[in-house]
């Protein structure tokens, strides 16, 4: 009794030991899963911090005016006056807001009996299909 008690236990902490194991193995891997992209989140913070710091050294007004007054003559640059600035309730109303125009309706009417003109040669029985 005693050796057949002995051996249960030795497989129940055998089998206890190996399922451990594996959930340390598994830990062990999700943890350098989590360290591999915090790397990567990390270079790309930096990447965009970079990026954002380039973008603040090229549109540095000073920069600027230098390549508008080397690059003159061929830009032919010239400032905008402020009648041409205008608000936007004074802008145009959207093509999809105008009413449509008599040209359009006409379109959409001859487009409206080509259909028809389909669909009724499209019920032509041939017998060959069943409807």
């Amino acid at each position: 009794m005693l050796r057949t008690l002995d051996i249960v236990l030795i497989v129940i902490m055998t089998a206890a030991a190996t399922v451990t194991y594996t959930i340390k193995h598994k830990a062990e891997n999700k943890l350098e899963e989590v360290r591999r992209l915090d790397a990567a989140i990390k270079l790309e913070e930096d990447t965009i911090d970079l990026l954002k710091a380039d973008w603040a050294l090229s549109t540095q007004p000073n920069r600027l005016e230098r390549l508008v007054t080397v690059f003159a003559a061929d830009l032919q640059l010239a400032p905008t006056p402020s009648t041409q600035l205008a608000r936007p309730e004074e802008l145009p109303m959207l093509r999809a807001d105008l009413p449509p125009s008599e040209e359009d309706k006409k379109a959409r009417d001859q487009a409206a009996d080509n259909i028809a003109a389909v669909i009724e040669a499209d019920n032509i029985a041939t017998g060959s299909v069943a409807r």
